[in-house]
């Protein structure tokens, strides 16, 4: 194949084509358990986090239901991704090979966006959320009915392969991806680009601006403890009676179960099977849905 303007513009085209056939093949898991948040700056403050806004009857004047401030900021980050091919490649129509590698370019970075979410879920035991305590933890500081803190726990505990339930029904799922750029197919493919003429190389990558943080703890609770009839029960207890500030139900409703591959099997027989352990009825068959996430092996 001639080195020329023509021939690498077709060559381009078909490459970003094949990186678009990868990137529509990209898992879209992370749509589950965060809301997409759109970012136009370096960073985002989210200071409104902490308080769940809840109806209350009319007397006399509205009451204006003033938004907890809390010092929580998501910072961009940058991410790209380069593949190079070889000028000799080309001259010699050696160019078949590549195909595939673009097209795992572009599963790549459409499965980032599920990385990042799934590497910050599992990391909220030990990761600060807005209220200054790890996102799943013993001792949230709720305000109960007479205004007195009091800790909420959201955290099962252990030490195990964790799994997660959360309530995908809100606003607001557990996680916040905050987008600044999403990923873009660049080329540099000028025959008298520095990068040919030093190392025979023309590059093409896909670059994005993002990150990911924690949104209300209220709608997710994690547990490393043994993924059982009982425990799962217990998560689904503590969620619905979650309350706000003041003693207000929140409603929550966990719907959706997300365990890594070593609990797929347990998560199955919970979710799934007509009769327990003991031979009694499964009363928590069909309770939720099953996401088994490979991001958190």
């Amino acid at each position: 194949m001639l080195i020329n303007k023509g021939n690498l513009a077709t060559l381009g085209v078909g490459y970003k084509g094949n990186y678009q056939e990868g990137l529509a093949q990209a898992p879209v898991q992370h749509e589950m358990v965060s809301t997409l948040v759109p970012s136009t700056n370096g960073r985002e403050e989210y200071g409104w986090l902490g308080k769940v806004p809840n109806v209350r009857e009319w007397f006399g004047d509205r009451v204006v239901q003033n938004i907890s401030q809390h010092d929580y900021t998501i910072k961009n980050r940058d991410f790209e991704l380069t593949i190079g091919v070889d000028r000799n490649d080309i001259e010699d129509d050696n160019i078949g090979i590549y195909g595939p590698l673009f097209r795992e370019m572009g599963l790549s970075t459409g499965a980032h966006k599920c990385r990042l979410v799934f590497d910050l879920l599992k990391a909220g035991f030990n990761t600060k959320c807005y209220d200054g305590q790890f996102f799943f933890d013993t001792d949230h500081p709720v305000l109960d009915a007479d205004g007195v803190p009091v800790s909420v726990s959201n955290s099962g505990g252990g030490a195990g392969s964790p799994w997660f339930l959360i309530d995908t029904s809100r606003a607001l799922k557990p996680i916040l991806l905050q987008v600044r750029k999403d990923f873009q197919f660049v080329s540099k493919d000028e025959p008298t680009d520095d990068n040919v003429f030093s190392r025979k190389e023309f590059l093409y990558g896909a670059d994005a601006r993002m990150n990911v943080g924690f949104g209300f703890w209220q709608f997710a609770y994690g547990s490393k403890d043994t993924l059982s009839a009982a425990n799962y029960a217990a998560a689904r207890a503590a969620m619905q009676n979650f309350k706000g500030d003041y003693g207000r139900p929140l409603g929550i409703m966990p719907n959706l179960l997300v365990v890594a591959p070593s609990n797929e099997s347990a998560a199955r027989k919970l979710l799934n099977s007509e009769y327990a352990a003991g031979g009694e009825t499964n009363e928590w068959k069909g309770t939720a849905e099953l996401m088994v996430a490979p991001w958190l092996a």
